[in-house]
């Protein structure tokens, strides 16, 4: 057997340190090609409370109808056999399988760093991206459509994978992961009680909350202050306490723990809210303007974050390059140049958007003129084009991040009758 095993859970809470237990589990199986295969889901009972439900979406009704861990064990078992386990963010979704095994009393060939991890991935394949699912998948215009359900994020993640593998075909990492997978040995374990995996019950989700959001537009860090992996793991569990816009005393004890088990000093905790408190604000001024709504989230997350009250006042003013405080509606962000002048032989090319003609046409047209068509947005891309110039697609939201013009298929046509 070969291929991936792309999994996603949601949870009662932020660590199994404090018998936090998994709520909802989903696979998605992914071929050496990087395409879905086949999917499974299901909710789980964790013989506990929910923990942030309006946050996950799962009712005390749908959970008491659903197996336990040990119930769905030897089949999850036999779905990642042979299989390279895949996660994003894989450290957290790890930690707590292996807990849920231990509890279980079944041993596992597994350990919190057992799986690949499309969220380190990004550091490689798309630099400059956040780690945020719904920001590395904005750069290959992958739907990320009802957030936090372990499915919907599974499958987010299998299309990531599939973009990573396409675009880094020749990679070794892949060939390393696979041997790995086929290395483990695991158990053989017989079912004895109820085997039905169980789906939600899907009704109306709430809305993201204006943490959700604001998380996944910050940007990666190029300077960390200790270590990137821990700090980003850290930071990774922060944006999930965040998630529902507000830290309970007892979330704010688990991070606290968190940091503690990655031996992140008190120190750089605080410089860690700190740049996160900054990366929130600068994408809360990044359309120019403030509304009172989100000056009051701002004041929020401050006091979440123990943030200096003059650091939280002076984030508040408008700068220079803020503009004037407006305390009104949000209007779009402002385009990136739509001139990008003169393009070098070689620059990095994104199409998004279904053009007037073929995209195959369209890639072969550039290669001719001597680009290079890019399948992602990241820093290194010199220009995106857009089939609409005012695209509100996930590839045109990064470019305007970036300051990389989008163009319109306008300009494409002209440059090739020109180039011609």
């Amino acid at each position: 057997m070969s291929g991936y095993a792309v999994i996603d859970i949601e949870t009662t809470g932020l660590s199994p340190r404090y018998h936090h237990r998994i709520v909802e589990i989903a696979v998605v199986h992914v071929d050496e090609h990087g395409r879905i295969e086949s999917a499974w889901e299901t909710l789980v009972d964790p013989m506990r409370d929910l923990g942030p439900q309006h946050v996950h979406g799962v009712t005390a009704a749908d959970a008491s109808q659903a197996p336990t861990f040990h119930d769905i064990a030897p089949a999850l078992i036999d779905l990642l056999r042979g299989r390279t386990v895949v996660a994003h963010n894989s450290r957290f979704d790890l930690r707590f399988l292996c807990a849920e095994f231990e509890r279980a009393g079944i041993p596992v060939p597994i350990g919190e760093d057992a799986a690949l991890c499309t969220m380190r991935l990004a550091e490689i394949l798309l630099p400059g991206s956040g780690r945020a699912l719904a920001d590395c998948c904005a750069a290959f215009d992958i739907d990320l459509v009802d957030a936090h359900e372990a499915l919907s994020d599974a499958r987010a993640t299998a299309q990531l994978l599939g973009a990573y593998l396409r675009a880094a075909p020749t990679s070794p990492l892949w060939e390393q992961w696979a041997a790995f997978a086929a290395s483990l040995v695991w158990p053989q374990v017989v079912s004895s009680g109820r085997a039905d995996w169980i789906t939600r019950n899907r009704g109306t989700r709430s809305e993201r909350t204006f943490l959700d959001r604001m998380a996944a537009q910050l940007p990666a860090w190029t300077t960390p202050i200790a270590d990137v992996r821990t700090e980003t793991d850290y930071l990774a569990v922060l944006d999930r306490a965040l998630s529902d816009g507000f830290l309970s005393i007892d979330e704010a004890e688990e991070l606290h723990g968190i940091a503690d088990a990655l031996r992140l000093s008190l120190w750089t905790r605080h410089e860690l809210h700190r740049r996160y408190f900054d990366g929130i604000t600068a994408a809360v001024w990044a359309d120019g303007m403030l509304t009172s709504a989100e000056a009051d989230e701002v004041r929020a997350l401050g006091r979440m974050l123990d943030i200096p009250a003059t650091v939280v006042a002076t984030a508040l003013e408008p700068t220079l390059t803020t503009g004037p405080i407006l305390l009104a509606a949000h209007t779009r962000p402002a385009a990136a140049p739509a001139d990008p002048g003169e393009l070098a032989p070689g620059s990095l090319v994104v199409l998004t958007g279904q053009m007037s003609r073929g995209r195959d046409e369209c890639e072969a047209a550039l290669v001719a003129a001597g680009f290079v068509v890019h399948a992602a947005v990241t820093k290194r891309v010199a220009l995106v084009i857009a089939a609409d110039v005012d695209s509100l697609s996930g590839k045109a939201r990064k470019a305007r991040d970036y300051g990389i013009p989008v163009v319109g298929e306008e300009w494409f046509s002209r440059q090739l009758r020109l180039a011609g």
